[in-house]
């Protein structure tokens, strides 16, 4: 790797022959591996690394969440020093697409060492939660922030990047499916020869750890950038000073932060709902189903219908635009979760239509947040002359690390609130707050990213304009 000076700049040459043509199906399937690859351990931290420090390590919730806020804070911050690095990264094989290679392994081998539970008393147990929990964000970190620049330089047609997008988010809940449906039975697995509890998670995260890595490989081998950069000064204070006076991606970031709340408030509620609210059921053709069965069936049907929302992307956004699309999915996310609080436990099949509808709205605007990303990139060069791709993009996964920080903090202080206790009968008032925070609370925040991004001015004939003005300039650039 030869990283460039901080003073260095630099400029884009590109292949306009090159850009135009449309990218092949192999690549965009290429592409799509490395968010099955990291997905599947998005939705393990999503639903249930904090199930695993409550009630398999036994922290309490309220040590739980004050340790999510100290090391998602860090590694929020962390998010744009990686941007800039891999900004500054020329190789061979491009800026971006390395760091899937060299990053594959240690990805998985910290996946593994974040479930685990030594016997090092209740203090030791949570100095170790620090540790490896810390490791394991700046390692998401540091292979996350390239897989997402690599979009956009890849193709500079807005079409082809939802399409890009698309690719990429089916292949994330493909991962996300993969794990939600086979994780329950690999428990039970590990545990009918013997295993305890945590060597259970252990086991079963160490074969996630291995096809993750495997898929970030295959993504490195698949994809190419067709953005070449050439050397041009450039200043660390220039790319900051750009970003932060570009008023779309503050609102972008806003509402991303917001949608992200929201999906991960209701993942981190699943096996709290179910376990101790909605219980073991008989369910007429299934027969006696256990909450954990359940719960691993209600997240797998979720992300089913994210990946039909995800499908629906490109059909729905060519007809109201991404900005549109966008907004009527979130009100539309958050008035089903506000229906599922006045559901009972044995509603089940209610509980779940809800959860399928729920999860077609949400897919829809995850392949738009990403293409937006790329339209602001494109938006920041257009209006500065400089572009910054990996510390744009690199906000999106600080949205992501913040997101997830108040999505899974929020439920833990909610639990501790309403007088929650691990592995015992619950309270009447413990199982409201239950109720509430897969329900009205993460509706709330749905809400709020749709009303948040009625402030957003990048509408699709905008970005239309500014990407036939880039490519005027940059052949211009090139004689």
């Amino acid at each position: 790797m030869c990283l460039s000076s901080f003073a260095d700049r630099y400029e884009f040459n590109i292949n306009l022959n090159l850009m135009s043509e449309k990218l092949h199906i192999k690549e965009k399937i290429g592409y799509g591996f490395g968010d099955f690859a990291s997905s599947m351990f998005w939705k393990i931290f999503a639903m249930y690394l904090t199930f695993f420090y409550t009630d398999v390590v036994e922290l309490s919730p309220e040590s739980v969440a004050l340790m999510f806020i100290m090391v998602r804070l860090w590694d929020g911050l962390n998010d744009p020093l990686m941007g800039i690095i891999a900004d500054r990264t020329n190789t061979a094989k491009g800026k971006f697409r390395p760091y899937l290679l060299w990053i594959a392994i240690p990805f998985g081998l910290i996946g593994v060492l974040t479930f685990s539970v030594p016997d090092f008393g209740p203090s030791g147990k949570l100095i170790y939660a620090y540790i490896t929990y810390t490791l394991m964000m700046m390692v998401y970190t540091a292979i996350n922030v390239p897989y997402g620049s690599l979009m956009a330089v890849m193709t500079d047609h807005p079409k082809e990047r939802t399409s890009l997008a698309s690719f990429r988010f089916i292949g994330a809940y493909s991962g996300g499916i993969a794990m939600t449906a086979s994780a329950p039975y690999i428990l039970d697995f590990f545990k009918n020869t013997g295993a305890s509890d945590a060597k259970s998670y252990s086991y079963m995260v160490t074969i996630y750890a291995v096809v993750a890595a495997f898929f970030f490989v295959m993504t490195y081998m698949w994809t190419k950038e067709r953005v070449q950069a050439l050397k041009e000064k450039n200043s660390i204070w220039n790319d900051l000073n750009d970003l932060v006076k570009n008023a779309q991606w503050f609102i972008m970031l806003g509402a991303g932060i917001l949608m992200l709340v929201f999906l991960t408030f209701r993942e981190s509620s699943i096996m709290y709902y179910f376990k101790y609210f909605v219980q073991d059921q008989s369910i007429a053709i299934f027969g006696d189903v256990t909450w954990g069965k359940l719960s691993g069936a209600y997240m797998t049907i979720w992300l089913i219908a994210n990946m039909v929302g995800v499908l629906l992307a490109i059909p729905v956004s060519n007809l109201l635009g991404k900005k549109g699309t966008f907004i009527l999915a979130m009100f539309l996310s958050a008035i089903l979760s506000v229906f599922l609080y006045w559901l009972n436990p044995q509603q089940v099949f209610v509980i779940f239509i809800l959860n399928f509808l729920n999860g077609i709205s949400a897919g829809i605007v995850l392949p738009l947040v990403w293409s937006m990303y790329a339209d602001i990139a494109d938006y920041s060069e257009w209006k500065t002359g400089r572009r910054a791709t990996g510390l744009l993009f690199s906000s999106s996964s600080m949205s992501q690390k913040l997101g997830l920080m108040a999505g899974g903090a929020l439920p833990l202080y909610i639990l501790s609130l309403y007088g929650f206790e691990a592995n015992s009968e619950q309270t009447e008032q413990s199982l409201e707050g239950i109720r509430l925070m897969i329900s009205v609370y993460p509706g709330i925040t749905a809400a709020l990213s749709g009303v948040l991004l009625f402030l957003y001015k990048l509408n699709d004939k905008r970005m239309t304009d500014i990407t036939n003005d880039l490519a005027e300039r940059r052949g211009k650039e090139k004689l």
